[in-house]
């Protein structure tokens, strides 16, 4: 009986010391339990990412007549006038694993309704749609086909990416968005960004009836530290049918500077060049070229943490009506802009602008005028 009950006295000594060390916790060993739990439950991040965004605005024109539903037709963001309406509102799947990427983005809105008007009724609500595969093993070279934003300009659609609540008039008279397919390569210091780019055309998903060639478009941007980005973007092709042999050169030329954490600048300038339309005289043809330009500056400051203010001053000379439409058409652009950051997603901004034409091309209650004033206020949401 001796050593079964010595051994039964032993064990239970041992299992209660066992279980005393056991059951001791202190913070250490709880912060390193809970660590561990959390390692084991760590879950790898999902190649399928949801995003969205919606911007609703309000535009009062101050010259145009009451009755006017529209700003001027070169405008093709926030152009409806005295009503709220959604300048742009999106939802986009995007896909990255590996050596593939995808992304799809539908839309709708007024920036679709008036920047996508000569598009098929099927892609009219595609704001993207590309696939891309991985060139090299380091991820530094992709080939990417199918509908993108464009590469041309410091300015996109959407606005809560943009320094000002609307868009410059070079931003709006350049491509959006182009359809084709194009190689992008990044360095591996990440400093500068190279891009070749098949197009169906100048902001065509559709190419132009009667044109046969595609168009090519190119972009070297040059990042040399964090505060400043230098940008060279270009597109050569054609816009018209082949019968009228109007080739077209254009240029979009940028730089970002941020000499300090408050205050931005960013100086753009743009020109083009078309043929004129093919036409012979004395049994030669008339040679010649009309050429558009637009230079613009905006600065931007960070008032605090939550709110910003940015003044811009531009022109556009289309005085040969090659992209604008409006024959002498050479304006000045004057805006302030004060944005207020309520919500980390959520954004809400306020601008006046006048417009300044050496003609009148203006609507106004008495006839046409040569200046136009204007304030559009909105509302972003981004999840």
């Amino acid at each position: 009986m001796k050593p079964i009950f010595c051994t039964a006295v032993l064990m239970t000594v041992g299992l209660t010391a066992y279980a005393q060390v056991s059951t001791k916790v202190t913070p250490d060993t709880l912060r390193q339990r809970v660590d561990s739990i959390g390692r084991s439950a760590v879950v790898a991040p999902s190649p399928l990412v949801l995003s969205g965004y919606v911007e609703a605005y309000y535009a009062h024109d101050f010259t145009a007549p009451k009755v006017a539903s529209e700003r001027p037709g070169f405008l093709y963001n926030h152009r409806r006038n005295r009503e709220v309406n959604i300048n742009l509102a999106y939802a986009k799947l995007a896909y990255a694993d590996g050596p593939v990427r995808a992304n799809l983005a539908l839309q709708a809105g007024t920036y679709a309704q008036y920047n996508y008007a000569a598009e098929q009724e099927l892609v009219k609500t595609i704001l993207e749609a590309n696939a891309g595969v991985k060139l090299s093993k380091t991820g530094l070279l992709w080939f990417d086909a199918g509908i993108f934003t464009s590469h041309i300009g410091f300015e996109s659609a959407i606005s809560k990416d943009c320094w000002t609540l609307t868009r410059s008039l070079m931003a709006e008279n350049s491509p959006y968005y182009l359809a084709g397919a194009k190689v992008t390569y990044n360095s591996p210091n990440n400093r500068w960004t190279v891009l070749g780019m098949v197009a169906n055309g100048w902001q065509r998903i559709r190419k132009v009836p009667g044109r046969g060639g595609m168009a090519f478009s190119g972009q070297v941007q040059y990042r040399p530290n964090t505060r400043v980005t230098l940008n060279w973007s270009s597109f050569l092709g054609s816009d018209r049918p082949d019968s009228l042999r109007q080739g077209r050169f254009f240029n979009n030329f940028y730089a970002i500077l941020n000499p300090t954490n408050r205050l931005g600048v960013i100086l753009g300038f743009d020109i083009g060049t078309e043929q004129k339309p093919f036409a012979r005289q004395a049994g030669e043809r008339v040679a010649g070229y009309n050429v558009w330009l637009s230079p613009a500056l905006i600065a931007r400051y960070q008032i605090t943490d939550k709110t910003y203010a940015a003044g811009r001053i531009e022109y556009y000379d289309d005085n040969r009506a090659v992209i604008i439409g409006i024959p002498g058409f050479q304006t000045w652009g004057y805006s302030l802009n004060y944005d207020y950051a309520i919500w980390p997603n959520a954004l809400w901004r306020i601008e006046g602008k006048a417009y300044q034409s050496r003609t009148a091309i203006f609507e106004s209650k008495n006839g046409l005028t040569p200046t136009n004033v204007s304030l559009t206020t909105s509302l972003a949401i981004s999840f």
